[in-house]
């Protein structure tokens, strides 16, 4: 194993683990089943935004399988037209892994990141961060493929800057979000650039809402309520 690839994979853990606990805040930031989790991530009202667009995501996913030549069309590629930094994000060129895994990471993050940064506001922050990072990518830095991993690392990074609000150590460890985009940049991987672009929109978005305005959330049978919601932090 190369040292970039250990690099790579550090980076990977720095974005992903961090926002593994944004979401187990939803429950309290207490260890639940997926099941429990996902009744607390999509409780009532239901975020219809982010239910929009796993519905999409989860449509075009049975489009590729069922037509693969659909990759070729909407993918992006050396000499490909503008707006193929749009529909690369609809496809997933790497097969069933990135499939299921981008799939499952939009099924998690969308729901809360409606909840912190709005119904409008949330696909603007996903379209803008994974269109800057596919532009990027046709423009040398990886001209061909496809995957909306880079928008949904643009959604963690606008709310790696929400949580950071909050008082007590979380903070500190949300901050290695947009440091490992910046090493992700350096080493010309796309995904740095959703993380930094969701980011820096995200920083106007946080002063939008007071630190531990969090409304209150029912936690899911056989997990314990915690008595004062409003004061949890991430670790």
């Amino acid at each position: 194993m190369t040292l970039h690839t250990v690099i790579l994979y550090g980076c990977a853990a720095a974005v992903v683990l961090p926002g593994v606990r944004i979401v187990q805040a939803e429950a309290g930031g207490r260890r639940v089943s997926p099941a429990a989790l996902l009744r607390v991530l999509w409780r009532r009202p239901v975020p219809w935004t982010a239910a929009a667009m796993v519905a999409v995501m989860t449509a075009m996913a049975v489009v590729q399988t069922a037509a693969p030549s659909v990759v070729d069309h909407l993918q992006r590629e050396p000499g490909a037209p503008w707006w193929r930094a749009v529909t690369a994000l609809l496809v997933q060129t790497s097969g069933w892994v990135q499939l299921a895994f981008n799939l499952a990471a939009l099924i998690a993050i969308a729901p809360v990141a409606q909840r912190v940064l709005g119904p409008v506001r949330m696909p603007l922050v996903f379209l803008a961060s994974g269109v800057a990072a596919q532009a990027v990518s046709m423009a040398g830095w990886s001209p061909t493929g496809g995957g909306d991993s880079v928008a949904v690392c643009g959604l963690i990074g606008a709310l790696s800057i929400s949580h950071a609000r909050h008082p007590g150590p979380g903070p500190t460890r949300l901050l290695l979000i947009p440091t490992a985009g910046l090493v992700l940049c350096v080493l010309g991987n796309n995904h740095g650039v959703g993380v930094l672009a969701g980011f820096v929109l995200g920083a106007p978005l946080a002063g939008l809402s007071k630190p531990g305005a969090a409304q209150r959330v029912d936690a899911p049978p056989g997990v314990a309520q915690p008595k004062h919601r409003q004061k949890r932090s991430i670790s």
